[in-house]
């Protein structure tokens, strides 16, 4: 009788780990800035039909890196939830914190119990009454959660993009304007290459809105934001 391979425990997370962060690596970045009227999101993305930023709730948006059809099914899957809370209870109890932990709780099952982990991290955004309200959840593929200030970025360039932003996101909340302009100067010197702005998705929320604070920026303000 044949003895059976062993991979020990250590080895097997590790090297799902190692699976997962070379499929998201192969993906284009994702940039989230708080911004004085709320957030921002930036994305070099050159499909005009396939998102990556994504509205969930009233006040809640989505963002994800890496296999697209893995984390359109987790977005999917969170309007869902939203929907279903919001309706039994009410929409004051639809939380980015209660969905990223649902998040959390689904990317770690699968990520010890599936022979294959999701390819993808993603961000839960939520835009509060005032700028220390602003909530933002940053979930990887293996479950871990961490909750940012600031800026965020994902996607195959993220620790370039970190180290960039770090330098140069300025103490106060920037102008709309400004975000978008520091955004896609991270996305471009990061790449190395120019970069059309008509390959470029943008969205906000915007705390000044009324219920619905989701709003997508069409190419041409994304253009006329960057002169």
């Amino acid at each position: 009788m044949a003895t059976p391979y062993y991979v020990s425990p250590e080895q097997l997370m590790k090297d799902k780990a190692d699976y997962a962060r070379k499929g998201i690596a192969r993906g284009k970045s994702v940039i989230a800035l708080e911004y004085a009227d709320g957030i921002l999101f930036v994305a070099e993305n050159p499909s005009a039909t396939l998102h990556k930023i994504s509205e969930i709730y009233d006040r809640i948006a989505f963002a994800g890196v890496g296999k697209f059809n893995e984390f359109e099914q987790l977005r999917i899957g969170g309007i869902r939830l939203s929907d279903v809370k919001g309706y039994s209870y009410s929409r004051e109890d639809v939380t980015a914190k209660a969905l990223a932990n649902a998040y959390s709780q689904s990317l770690g099952t699968i990520f010890t119990a599936e022979m294959k982990p999701y390819e993808c991290e993603i961000l839960v955004a939520a835009v509060g009454d005032t700028h220390e309200r602003n909530e933002l959840f940053h979930i990887l593929f293996d479950g871990s959660v961490t909750d940012r200030q600031g800026w965020v970025a994902m996607g195959g360039q993220a620790e370039a993009l970190g180290t960039y932003l770090s330098d140069k996101y300025p103490k106060k909340a920037p102008t709309l304007k400004t975000a978008v302009k520091l955004g896609d100067d991270a996305l471009r010197s990061v790449e190395g290459r120019d970069m059309p702005a008509e390959d470029l998705e943008a969205a906000v929320l915007d705390r000044n809105r009324t219920r619905r604070k989701f709003r997508r920026i069409p190419n041409k303000e994304i253009q006329t934001l960057l002169k």
